[in-house]
């Protein structure tokens, strides 16, 4: 007589959706009575003192349209390519020299391209974004088997641009006249949240295109990105020129030196902004083979929307808190000390997978909340002629480190996945020193003045 063994495949609960759709609805929807009870009412935030203020809300609608185009452009070929590098075989080895491609375009390549978008303008460099989407939908759509490292470098440098770009962008934009300068905040936070919701539906479209024909349904997602990429273009064309005053190089290269090299209250914003990416970087990595080791199996599909949901739900905490007598780096410490705790735990402590996207969830719930503090300590600190040069400069160290720990595991085996989210822990926790160090710094320098 045999012996069947039953299988159990873990997948969250629907309940867990309802509860992150339910909270993000109800903290969204009590805050204008908060505010109204809570915030101050001065004359200088009344509609009164801003005849073109409808310019605002306007251009922050075209803006949040197209940063949802690039989030669903990204999450799409990230939904996408791991699917696609399974269904053309391609093997771990291989799999870990694209990603060394991808980290090093990023490294040497994207490093510079923060710099040239200060230098060449903001909007140029979002165009850039869809070009570069645009030509990898063609590339796949032509090639019978596509080269994977071509299209690999092509993405990275696009989620470089795409790191700070369009951030850049808005912020350079809120501060003309007749821009309303308190929707700045607004924008950061929605940036996040619609960022998220975007991903979650590239997985859908992603899913839908494929269906489940394999061998009609592979190149669809390439048909997708490419529309996308046109629409994109031509959005971008058409509106919102984005014509500002450009520095000269000697005048920028002088500036950087002294504004963002020179000042020690910039590195430590950069040194989080770096620790903050490195840890995300480890995540995305790490987090399937976390969940399915030992022989485990989940719903990773599902877990996925889940993960995006807490870092929406996380996002809608951030306009109560700057609303509140917080100051911003507390708020950062408190979120870093929480992200490094729950990487720590996974590190070094088998949990079952419930637990275990408990964790996760919590994670990313903090970063839902961390990404646009972080946006708002640059508006703070770093002026916007520099901005560009400065996220993507912060973000060179992070790469690197990356490179390094995947040669380590993916060449050389000398490190376990355990030791590299605990390396991730650990910069968490120098982010929250960093934070910590820059609070007694003392006072914020650029809070009221952001241009040269």
């Amino acid at each position: 007589m045999g012996i069947v063994i039953e299988t159990f495949i873990w997948e969250p609960s629907s309940s867990v959706f309802i509860f992150i759709f339910f909270s993000s609805f109800l903290l969204l929807s009590l805050f204008p009575f908060y505010l109204s009870k809570h915030a101050p009412t001065t004359k200088s935030s009344s509609l009164s003192d801003h005849p073109f203020s409808s310019s605002s809300p306007r251009f922050q609608l075209y803006f949040l349209l197209l940063y949802s185009l690039a989030s669903v452009l990204d999450g799409l070929w990230l939904v996408y390519g791991e699917f696609e590098l399974v269904y053309y075989g391609i093997s771990k080895e291989d799999t870990v020299t694209f990603m060394l491609i991808g980290f090093g375009a990023a490294l040497f390549v994207g490093s510079l391209l923060g710099l040239v978008s200060d230098l060449i303008g903001r909007k140029k460099t979002c165009l850039v974004f869809f070009i570069l989407h645009l030509i990898v939908g063609i590339w796949k759509m032509v090639a019978p088997s596509p080269s994977f490292w071509v299209a690999n470098l092509c993405l990275s440098l696009a989620t470089s641009i795409f790191s700070f770009s369009f951030e850049t962008w808005a912020v350079v934009e809120h501060d003309k006249p007749g821009h309303r300068q308190d929707i700045l905040n607004e924008t950061f936070w929605l940036m996040t949240f619609f960022e998220s919701a975007s991903l979650i539906g590239s997985q859908v479209i992603g899913n839908w295109m494929v269906g489940g024909n394999l061998e009609k349904g592979i190149g669809s997602p390439s048909i997708a990105a490419t529309l996308l990429a046109i629409l994109g273009i031509a959005c971008m064309s058409r509106h919102y020129d984005g014509t500002t005053k450009i520095m000269t190089f000697k005048d920028y290269r002088m500036s950087f030196s002294v504004y963002i090299l020179g000042d020690r209250r910039i590195w430590l914003l950069a040194c989080a902004q770096a620790c903050l990416h490195f840890s995300i970087a480890v995540f995305w990595i790490l987090w399937a083979p976390t969940l399915v080791a030992d022989g485990r199996e989940a719903f990773l599909g599902l877990i996925y929307p889940c993960l995006l949901g807490a870092r929406m739900l996380g996002s809608t905490v951030f306009p109560w808190l700057i609303n509140a007598s917080l100051r911003t780096e507390d708020c950062l410490t408190c979120a870093f000390v929480v992200q490094a705790l729950l990487l720590s735990i996974i590190a070094y402590d088998y949990e079952e997978i419930g637990v275990l996207v408990t964790q996760f969830s919590l994670y990313h719930a903090c970063i839902g909340l961390i990404l646009p503090l972080l946006a708002r300590l640059r508006t703070m600190y770093v002026p916007n002629e520099l901005r560009g040069g400065m996220i993507s400069l912060s973000l060179a160290s992070a790469n690197a480190a990356i490179l390094f720990i995947l040669m380590q595991r993916g060449y050389y085996r000398t490190i376990e996945n355990s030791t590299m989210i605990a390396f991730a822990a650990v910069g968490l926790f120098m982010a929250a020193g960093c934070m910590y160090v820059l609070k007694r710094c003392g006072k914020q320098p650029y809070q009221n003045w952001h241009k040269l």
